[in-house]
């Protein structure tokens, strides 16, 4: 059994830590023009901010969840490292961003998001640091605040926990990839029909893998989000977006 699951952990970092090619990636180093970079850096900067307030106190209220807000980014990034080659620029992969919303609310996933892709751009040559405002923005602010207004919306229709959090998840990850084509689409808008032909050609190809990644995400989230709530419940009281969502109840 040990050996067993040294071979799983093995493979597991095998598949993360694997030399990839520098265009597989969120939207690769050097990919926009200047323009864009800047101005989805200066887009990200409040909601990084915001961020800070809200890890900072909630760190303060209960020392004890610095355990689970360390987990939450550690989800990301493995999930999000696990990448499948996509257009030219970019790639397809799960983001891993809707646990950490759910549970700390989107502000704190920003810096978590932030973080984890600053690490992949000097670690593992996936995205960049000119490209890190453009990639902070679809996956670190829009993919959480997707997620977390979603798990909201279910809960306040007293849906259930697990379907809260895997539509959470999912629609997470897919609002990332609507924001990186929308991105994209700004920055190469087509020569015939602009940015709108060239809007819809980016979903189009970005659908065909996104899709099924944003469902197996989704599925995932409900298992790891189930294991937290049987074995950290007493941490989980402490957090403010955990109990407005209802969650103690719910099942």
């Amino acid at each position: 059994m040990k050996k067993r699951t040294e071979m799983i952990i093995g493979i597991a970092l095998m598949v993360v830590l694997m030399p990839t090619m520098a265009s597989a990636m969120h939207i690769m180093e050097g990919f926009l023009p200047p323009v864009w970079c800047i101005s989805w850096g200066v887009l990200c900067i409040p909601f990084v901010v915001l961020g800070l307030v809200s890890i900072n106190r909630t760190a303060r209220q209960n020392p004890r969840v610095k355990i689970l807000l360390a987990m939450a980014g550690a989800f990301a990034f493995v999930l999000s490292a696990l990448k499948i080659p996509s257009i030219t620029g970019s790639c397809s992969h799960p983001t891993g961003v809707g646990l950490g919303a759910i549970l700390f609310g989107p502000a704190a996933m920003t810096v978590l998001g932030l973080i984890v892709l600053l690490f992949q751009a000097l670690l593992l040559a996936h995205g960049g640091l000119t490209t890190l405002g453009a990639n902070a923005f679809s996956m670190a602010v829009a993919g959480p605040l997707v997620s977390y207004a979603v798990f909201v919306m279910v809960k306040k229709a007293k849906g259930p926990r697990w379907l809260a959090v895997f539509l959470a998840a999912s629609l997470g990850n897919l609002m990332t990839y609507v924001i990186t084509s929308f991105q994209l689409a700004l920055a190469f808008p087509a020569e015939v029909g602009g940015f709108t032909v060239s809007l819809e050609k980016f979903m189009g190809i970005f659908a065909v893998t996104q899709i099924p990644l944003a469902i197996s995400e989704g599925i995932l989230t409900v298992l790891i989000f189930n294991a937290i709530v049987s074995y950290a419940k007493e941490e989980l009281t402490h957090l403010s977006f955990f109990t407005k969502g209802g969650l103690n109840n719910a099942q």
